[in-house]
């Protein structure tokens, strides 16, 4: 297999870890783009073209990795779960730029990432019909992003109710 689409699709080797890769690699993303948006302070709309191009990119190195394996969703594959923590990530910040405090930034961070990590565990619908109807990179990929997309209405929601 080639060691490129494997160091993509396993995000560097962290979905090889042995127990909760997706977790780690969710948690890795949320460090990884708090540290591009804060330290680097890289434009949100620049990221979210690289998150898309990156979205596409993986429909294809999916494909690949799973093409000769019986179970078509493997724990190793976890850039999906960049992919979908990385959604919620980058709105929050488009919505947000401009000077916050870094205490809100961080408490918004966790918890995107604790809902993120809940709705791809828990799979509410629609989630879970991408993961029991499209048994290739499509399905492993689009459950995330949907997970990702319900934070996005969670926080959404949650502002509208603050505000």
């Amino acid at each position: 297999m080639n060691k490129t689409i494997f160091l993509f699709v396993t995000l560097f080797g962290i979905g090889k870890l042995k127990k909760i890769p997706g977790s780690y690699a969710s948690l890795v993303t949320t460090i990884f783009l708090f540290f591009i948006f804060h330290i680097l302070n890289i434009s949100p709309n620049i990221v979210l073209v690289g998150i898309i191009i990156i979205f596409f990119i993986s429909l294809y190195a999916v494909n690949i990795f799973i093409k000769n394996l019986d179970n078509k969703d493997p724990k190793e594959v976890v850039i999906d779960e960049f992919v979908g923590q990385s959604i919620p990530i980058c709105l929050y910040e488009i919505a947000h730029e401009g000077t916050k405090e870094t205490s809100q930034i961080l408490t918004f961070y966790f918890i995107m990432f604790i809902l993120f990590r809940i709705f791809d565990i828990a799979k509410p619908y629609p989630v879970s019909y991408y993961d029991k109807n499209f048994k290739n990179s499509f399905g492993v990929v689009m459950d995330d992003v949907v997970a990702g997309l319900y934070v996005v209405a969670v926080l959404v929601l949650y502002m509208v109710i603050t505000s």
